[in-house]
Parts: structure tokens; sequence; C-alpha cells
């Protein structure tokens, strides 16, 4: 366990964040992988595999709704020194990511060809999202155990182990994709098949691994049967944490769905070339993303201990850090989109339009990296119905006018990338003034101020009597 409330925030947030983007990028380049590799097999599998990813934001709100509330609850809980309230959050936690995947397996067996139907561009596109999402959901339920157990660490302090496991995974996946995907070596290419079957037996063994590792080496937080009857109240604590952040994602696979339903007027090329450069954009976003996910946790245990001061310094410091990394990022994204999309299709309509997409998209850079930091700092306090709220309204100003803007005779796909623009600007101006409104709320004014506050007059302090 490493104690985050004292020392330099600063150091914290640099120490923390680089095993965490090099965790997500990994799982990032991983998709990425997929994608490379389907590319081969025509643009309805790179659109169809794109669009079943993105079934991945909707389960990714369960996961969330676990991880959020697990890492703000067990945080909060080493911040009061409280070992026992920490191990009985995390125990309950591992109960619901095994009842959480059970009803992903369930729900990706009766939904997946439906959601393909819904969102698609023609049947091909159906039928290659379709048998990639059955052979992956596998993955997308074994993701919850794995989800669980990484908050927990986070929020002790400890993100080496949770980051070496992501990698030696996707290892893993980016040495099966094309030995499933194409044959390679076996002669018995599996198609997009061989895309959801590889991530599945990645994720497993880096399930394994956690295991092993909590097993051998974890000791603040740490696996006890006893603990494993169901407690409803312990599962109402998690939840009502969580809820809020999973239906943040359910507002992202809602925009994004958007995105698949109004180019499919286009075609599966721009279908295709939408997903490349969304997935692209959330790679050079991980970075401000990592740095968030590490201010979540020095939050949350500075709450728990009442260091409201400390709390006010990690956004300060974790926004001003966020925003020079996005910044540096906007500047590759405008000059050298060519150079991060090389390779990925060799379809020239595809390749335009995830160009067109990432030099467009990317003025949203700085904004979604203030909102990312506003709702780290949302969990750590505890209260993530601000980050719903926020979200919501993004998906109202998107959406609808979205659907909208694609009735028009004159349509083109950049009109709702620009409106993209505006709504992201929107939320992250809405997600400060919430934030500030919850620091007056929830932490006690500075030292200086309190006194103030409770003796308007000068205090003089007596003197002591001589021994």
């Amino acid at each position: 366990m490493k104690d985050l409330t004292r020392g330099s925030i600063v150091s914290h947030i640099v120490s923390m964040a680089p095993p965490i983007v090099v965790g997500m990028i990994t799982i990032m380049i991983c998709q990425l992988v997929d994608l490379y590799f389907v590319s081969g097999l025509g643009d309805a599998a790179v659109a169809g595999v794109a669009a079943a990813g993105n079934a991945g934001f909707l389960v990714n709100a369960l996961m969330q709704m676990l991880g959020v509330g697990t890492v703000a609850l067990v945080a909060h809980a080493v911040g009061r020194k409280d070992r026992d309230d920490a191990n009985l959050v995390f125990n309950q936690a591992v109960v619901l990511s095994v009842l959480f995947g059970l009803l992903t397996l369930a729900g990706g067996l009766a939904l997946s060809r439906p959601y393909m139907r819904a969102i698609a561009a023609d049947e091909a596109t159906i039928e290659a999202g379709t048998t990639y999402l059955l052979w992956f959901m596998p993955a997308l339920a074994l993701q919850f155990a794995t989800q669980v157990m990484a908050s927990a660490l986070r929020a002790t302090g400890i993100v080496r182990p949770s980051m070496l496991v992501q990698v030696l995974a996707v290892a893993i996946n980016i040495a099966l994709a094309p030995v499933l995907i194409t044959g390679w070596g076996t002669g018995h290419a599996l198609g997009v098949a061989g895309a959801g079957l590889a991530s599945s037996i990645a994720v497993f063994i880096g399930v394994l691994m956690l295991l092993v590792y909590f097993l051998r080496r974890e000791r603040y937080v740490a696996f006890h049967p006893a603990q494993w009857r169901p407690q409803l109240r312990q599962w109402k604590r998690i939840l009502n944490v969580g809820l809020p952040a999973g239906g943040e994602f359910v507002m992202v696979f809602i925009i994004m769905a958007v995105g698949y339903y109004v180019l499919s007027i286009f075609g599966p090329a721009a279908q295709a070339g939408f997903g490349i450069g969304t997935r692209l954009l959330g790679l050079i976003q991980m970075p401000a993303l990592a740095v968030a996910l590490a201010a979540g946790p020095i939050a949350g245990q500075n709450f728990g201990a009442g260091n409201g001061a400390r709390v006010r310094e990690t956004f300060v410091k974790a926004s001003l850090i966020a925003t020079a990394v996005m910044i540096a990022f906007l500047i590759v994204a405008q000059f050298a989109p060519g150079l991060l999309l090389a390779g990925f299709s060799n379809d020239p309509e595809t390749m335009a339009v995830a160009s067109l997409f990432l030099r467009i998209i990317s003025f949203n850079m700085v904004a979604q990296g203030l909102i990312f930091i506003c709702s780290s700092m949302f969990q750590g306090l505890g209260n993530t119905t601000p980050v719903l709220w926020t979200s919501a309204m993004r998906v109202l100003t998107y959406s609808l006018p979205s659907v909208w803007l694609s009735t028009w005779p004159g349509f083109r796909m950049e009109h709702v990338w620009y409106l993209s623009i505006a709504t992201t600007t929107l939320q992250a101006a809405l997600s400060l003034w919430l934030l500030r409104r919850e620091f007056r709320k929830r932490l006690a004014p500075p030292k200086e101020k309190a006194a103030e506050l409770a003796s308007p007059e000068p205090v003089v302090p007596l003197a002591r009597e001589p021994a």
C-alpha cells in the first residue's frame, strides 16, 4: 500500500501515470492490431469489427460501475486507515464481477446480431460484426475480474502489477492475432472470429496472472472467501458511487452508435474510416486519461483523510499536466495524421475519412482532458452523479442534432464532427462549474479562512506561566 496523503502530488501523478498509460495503450494497440490484420479481409470486415468493438463501451459501463465504486471506497478506507473496510469492499466487488460477467455472456449471445443489424450499413458488415462479438464476448466477461483487482490496487496507490499483466496479455493477443485471423503458420484462417478468440485467450491468461499476484504478493487487500456471501448494503455502497460513472459510458456508447448510424448513408468505407479514426484518437488521448486515473486515488485517499487542501491541489496539478499533454498531441494530429494512420487500410476513401476525422475532432482534446480530470475528481470525492449529468447533456446536444442534420439534402459527415467540438467544450465548462460547486460543499475551507470565519477578531495567545 502506498500512502498518497503525504509527499509531492506531482511526484505521485508522475510515478503512477506512466504504468497506467502503458497498460491502456497496450490495450488500445491490441484493438488496432485486430483492425490491422482484419483490414486484409475487406472494408466490411473492418467496419464490422469496429462497430462491434463499440459494444465494448456498453459493457465498459458495467465495468466502470464496479471499478469506480471500488477505487473510491477502497481509497477512502485507505485514507481513514480502515483496512477491514477496504477488504470488505474489495471482496464484495469480486462477487459482483462474477455476476456481471455472467450477465455479459448471456446478453452477448442474445443481442449481438440485433445490435449489428441496428447500426451496420450492409449484410456483410452485420455478419462480420456479429461473428467478432460472439468470439470477443468471453474477453469482455473476464475483464470484470481484471477491473476489480486492478481498481483495488490503484486505490492503494499500486499500479505497476496491473500494467505488467496488461502488457503481457496484450503481447499474447498480438502474437495470436495474425495466427488466428490470417492463419500464419497454421494454414487455418479464422478471419474475424480469430480476432475475437485471440482477445479472449489473452484476457483469460491475464486474469490468471493477476490472481497469482494477489495470492502470492498482495497483502493490504486480499481474497477472503468468508466475505464472499452477498451483502446488499455493500453492493449498494459500490453501485451508488459507480452507477453514475457507468452511465457516463452508456452515454459514450450512444454517441458512438449515433456516429455509426449517421455515417451508414455513406457506406462501409466511411464507417471503417470512422472506426479507425476513433480508435487512434482514443490512443493519443490515453496519456491525459492516465493522469486523470492517477489523480482519482490521490484525491480519494486525501478526501478520506479529511485533507481538502491536497484534494484541491491534486485537481490543479493534474489539470495542468493533462492540458500540456493534450496540446502536444493536438499538434501531432493536426500536422501528421497520415503518419498516425499509416498501414490500417489500403482503401483511399477509408483513409480520407479517418484523416479528416482526426484533423477535426482533435480540436476536442484539451476540453476532453479537463473532462477526464473532473470525472476522476468526482470519483475521488465519492459523488459521480455530476459526471452523469454532464454526459447526458452532451448526448442530448449531440445525438439529436446529428440525426436531424443527417436528413438535410447537403449533409456532409464533417457536420457532426464540428458539432462534437461544440458539445465537448460545453461539457467541459459544465464539468468545471459542477466540480467547483462540489469542492465548496464537500471540502473544508482552507485553515486560514476557517480561522477567520470562526474568530473575526485577532486571537492573541495567552502567555504561559513559568514552570
